[in-house]
C-alpha cells in the first residue's frame, strides 16, 4: 500500500495544478524536508545570494508572463531578500515565494532560528502574506498565493513551519483555492466612450506610456491611437519596462522626472492620456503643479493602488490591453501638423584618435549592433539618460530595468529571463558599482548554461553618487566633496572568472567592436554567459 499523502505531496500537486516547473533558491536548514528528492519534473535553480535568487525569478516571471517560485531561508534569508521583493512588486512581476520557518511545535520557545514575526519583516512589499495556522493549510494557502500573485502582479509570501512539510495532507478538506481564476478584459463601451471624448474634445492631446502597456497588443493599440491623434508620446520617467516602441517617429522620448522639466514636456497640450505608467513618477521633489493649468488628464491602469492615487481627471481601471485598440477604432483620425513630434536621433561614432570610451560611444554601436528583438536590462544609473536617448526599445519587452531604483537587480533579472525560455538575445547593461550587488549570480549563469551577455561600464566609482554630491554642493554653496572613495583595484571580470563565468574586457573602441561582432549574431541561441567588462570614462 502506498504511503498516505503528506502536506508537501499536496503542495507539488498544487504547484503542478498550476504549471510550475522551477524553483529558484537560496536554501537553509529550515527548507531541507522541502527539497530532499525534490521530484524530476521540477528543476531546483540554485543562487548564491538571495537578491540573486529573487532577481532571477523576477526575470523568469516576467519572460513567461505567469508566477515564478522562489524559495528563502528564514529570517536570514527573507532580510536579504526584502530589496529584491521591493523591486519585483515596482516591477509587477509575479512570485509566489515561500519562506522556511523552525519547526512549529517549538516555536513559542524561540530556538536558534527562528523566523520572528516574518510577515512585519516582509511588509509592506508582498501583495499578499499567509502564515497557515494549520500545516494541512499550507497547500490551500499555495494556491490561493499563485492568485494572489497572478492577479495583483507582486510577490506573494506563503511562510511554512520546517515541520509542517511531513505532515499527512488532511485530503478530507477542500482546496480553499479556484482551480482556474479568470480576470474579464473587456473594456466597457460606457468607459470606452468616456475617453474618446476626453480626447476627441482636446485641440492637442499627448499620449504617456509606462511599463503597464508593455505587450504587443498594448503596443498595437497605442501605436494606432497615437497615429490617428498625430499626437508624441512620451515615456515614463524611471519606467521598468517601454510602454511604446521606441524607433516609431512619434516617439518623443522619456519625460523628465522633475516638475519643471515635465511641465515643460507636455506644455500646450490639454489632455494627457497616460496608460501603463504612474501619474507621474517624480524625483527629486520639485515645487509646483504636474502639469500646466487647463491640462486635463485621464489614466489608464490595472494597479488598484496606481489608479487610486494618481491626480487625474479620469481614472480607468482595466488591463490596457483592452482599452488601447477599442479606442483607437472610436477616436476619429485627426490631420497631422506640420512640426516635427518625434524625435532625432544622431548617434556618436568612434571617439577621437587616444581619446578614452565614453558610455555614448558604447551605446553608438550597441544601437547599431544590437538585433531589433533584443531584450536589453539596464542598471547603470549614472549612463541611463544616455542608453535611453540612443538605445530604443523597438519590441514588447525590449528593455527592463528596476523601477524601484534598489541595485542589485539588473544581472539575475537577465539571467531569469533567458531561464524563462525567452529565444531572443538577452543583454545587460551594468555599472561596475551596481554589478557588486550580485556578481555572485553569475555563478548560476555560467552553472546551468545561460547564454546571457553582461556589458559592466567600468569607471571605477560610484558615478552617479558622484554627480549627485557636486549637484548637491551647488545648491548649498558646498565644495561637492564626496567622502566615499573609488574602487579601481576592483576587477569585474576577475571577479566573474573566479565564479565561473568566461569575462573578457575592452579598452579602446576597436576592442568593443570586435567582441560584439563575434558576440551578437548568434547571442540568442548561446549557451554560455559572457561579461563585457568596457573601461570607459565617468
Amino acid at each position: 500500500m502506498s504511503p498516505a499523502p503528506t502536506v508537501r505531496d499536496a503542495a507539488f500537486d498544487v504547484l503542478r495544478r498550476f504549471g510550475a516547473t522551477t524553483v529558484f533558491a537560496n536554501p537553509g536548514s529550515t527548507e531541507i524536508a522541502l527539497l530532499t528528492d525534490l521530484p524530476d519534473d521540477l528543476e531546483f535553480v540554485l543562487a548564491l545570494h538571495e537578491g540573486s535568487v529573487v532577481g532571477m525569478a523576477t526575470g523568469w516571471a516576467l519572460a513567461n508572463d505567469r508566477p515564478a517560485v522562489a524559495i528563502l531561508h528564514t529570517t536570514a534569508g527573507l532580510g536579504n531578500a526584502v530589496g529584491a521583493l521591493a523591486t519585483a512588486r515596482v516591477n509587477r512581476a509575479p512570485l509566489v515565494v515561500l519562506v522556511g520557518q523552525q519547526d512549529r511545535r517549538h516555536l513559542a520557545l524561540e530556538p536558534f532560528l527562528t523566523g520572528h514575526r516574518l510577515d512585519d519583516l516582509a511588509r509592506p512589499t508582498p501583495v499578499w502574506i499567509a502564515e497557515p495556522p494549520r500545516a494541512q493549510d499550507v497547500p490551500g494557502a499555495l494556491a490561493r498565493a499563485w492568485h494572489e500573485a497572478r492577479e495583483h502582479r507582486g510577490p506573494a509570501l506563503v511562510i511554512v513551519p520546517m515541520d509542517d512539510w511531513s505532515e499527512p495532507a488532511g485530503v478530507d478538506e477542500p482546496l480553499p483555492a479556484p482551480a482556474k481564476l479568470v480576470r474579464a478584459n473587456a473594456a466597457e463601451p460606457a468607459v470606452l466612450a468616456e475617453l474618446a471624448e476626453f480626447l476627441g474634445t482636446a485641440t492637442n492631446p499627448v499620449i504617456v506610456t509606462g511599463a503597464g502597456a508593455d505587450d504587443a497588443e498594448s503596443w498595437r493599440g497605442l501605436t494606432t491611437l497615437a497615429e490617428k491623434l498625430a499626437c508624441p508620446v512620451w515615456q515614463e520617467a524611471f519606467g521598468a519596462r517601454a510602454g511604446f516602441p521606441q524607433d516609431h517617429p512619434q516617439f518623443a522620448g522619456h519625460l523628465p522626472p522633475g516638475r519643471e522639466g515635465l511641465r515643460k514636456a507636455l506644455s500646450g497640450h490639454d489632455a494627457v492620456l497616460s496608460v501603463g505608467a504612474p501619474v507621474f513618477r517624480q524625483y527629486p521633489r520639485e515645487p509646483g503643479q504636474l502639469t500646466e493649468p487647463g491640462t486635463r488628464i485621464a489614466v489608464v491602469t490595472d494597479d488598484p493602488n496606481e489608479a487610486h492615487r494618481s491626480p487625474v481627471d479620469l481614472a480607468v481601471l482595466a488591463r490596457p490591453s483592452a482599452v488601447c485598440g477599442p479606442l483607437a477604432e472610436l477616436v476619429p483620425a485627426r490631420e497631422a501638423g506640420t512640426e516635427k513630434i518625434g524625435r532625432t536621433v544622431e548617434l556618436p561614432g568612434a571617439p577621437e584618435a587616444g581619446a578614452p570610451l565614453g558610455p555614448d560611444h558604447v551605446f553608438g554601436l550597441l544601437a547599431r549592433r544590437l538585433p531589433q528583438d533584443t531584450v536589453l536590462v539596464e542598471e547603470s544609473p549614472s549612463s541611463r539618460p544616455l542608453l535611453h536617448a540612443y538605445v530604443p526599445a523597438r519590441e514588447p519587452l525590449g528593455f527592463l530595468s528596476a523601477a524601484m531604483g534598489g541595485l542589485g537587480f539588473g544581472i539575475p533579472a537577465a539571467i531569469g529571463l533567458r531561464m524563462g525560455g525567452l529565444k531572443r538575445p538577452v543583454v545587460a547593461v551594468i555599472g561596475d558599482g551596481s554589478s557588486l550587488y550580485s556578481i555572485q549570480s553569475l555563478w548560476s549563469a555560467a552553472h546551468y548554461g545561460v547564454g546571457v551577455l553582461v556589458i559592466v561600464l567600468s569607471n571605477g566609482g560610484y558615478a552617479i553618487m558622484d554627480k549627485l554630491a557636486v549637484r548637491h554642493g551647488e545648491r548649498t554653496a558646498g565644495g561637492g566633496k564626496a567622502p566615499w572613495p573609488g574602487f579601481d583595484e576592483v576587477s569585474v571580470s576577475g571577479l566573474a572568472k573566479s565564479l565561473g563565468c568566461p569575462a573578457r574586457r575592452a579598452e579602446t573602441y576597436e576592442e568593443l567592436e570586435s567582441v560584439l561582432n563575434e558576440v551578437l549574431p548568434t547571442l540568442a541561441a548561446r549557451t554560455e554567459p559572457l561579461v563585457l567588462e568596457v573601461a570607459v570614462t565617468a
